[in-house]
């Protein structure tokens, strides 16, 4: 599940869960940069708004570094017991992000995607749309700020544009979910791509 701030993943994560375990489906939740005592550490590390002076390429060293943790640790085991993985954020947020926003090398991104990942991808990777205006004020109702939060529009105006090229460069895997509508009209699209995928 992908996205940029107060899009609503995280509710719609819940719902994809409930609904796989009604069918009878074993369903890990999880989320990046994070998802491992090891990963959380470099989730918090990345977060902090202490750690203004964070270069870009650390950022995304650090980004990867997390998702190499969070793959060996809990995704690869998970995908082996038969398990699906649905993870709040992968490897399209460092497009998005370190790409877009900081205006990273998509083909350095590439490069430690495929050092970090190999051939190990999302099956299906719904990306929750929203004007950015919407998304961050919804996202300043949920509490204090984090490092990446403090952005200005435009930084997130960017991430937006970068993963709407990632879904438009990859329409079979993306589906793009419209997270104006409201709460239900959300979740009905999401179980819909969820339904399909069965």
């Amino acid at each position: 599940m992908e996205g940029s701030e107060g899009t609503g993943k995280t509710t719609n994560m819940l719902a994809i869960k409930d609904f796989l375990e009604s069918q009878g489906i074993e369903v890990v939740l999880t989320r990046e940069p994070g998802g491992t005592p090891i990963a959380e550490k470099i989730r918090n590390l990345l977060l902090d708004k202490e750690n203004s002076s964070l270069c870009s390429d650390a950022e995304l060293l650090l980004m990867f570094a997390a998702r190499s943790q969070h793959l060996n640790e809990l995704i690869l085991p998970a995908l082996e017991q038969g398990k699906w993985v649905i993870s709040d954020r992968f490897t399209d947020a460092s497009f998005a992000y370190q790409g877009g926003g900081r205006g990273l090398s998509w083909q350095r991104i590439e490069t430690l995607r495929e050092w970090v990942q190999g051939s190990v991808n999302p099956d299906c990777t719904l990306l929750f749309d929203l004007e950015v205006e919407i998304g961050m004020a919804r996202a300043q109702k949920r509490g204090p700020s984090d490092r990446f939060e403090e952005e200005q529009l435009h930084f997130f105006e960017q991430v937006r544009q970068a993963y709407l090229k990632l879904a438009d460069n990859e329409p079979q895997r993306f589906q793009i979910i419209d997270a104006e509508k409201s709460m239900e009209a959300v979740k009905d699209q999401v179980l819909g791509c969820i339904q399909e995928m069965l």
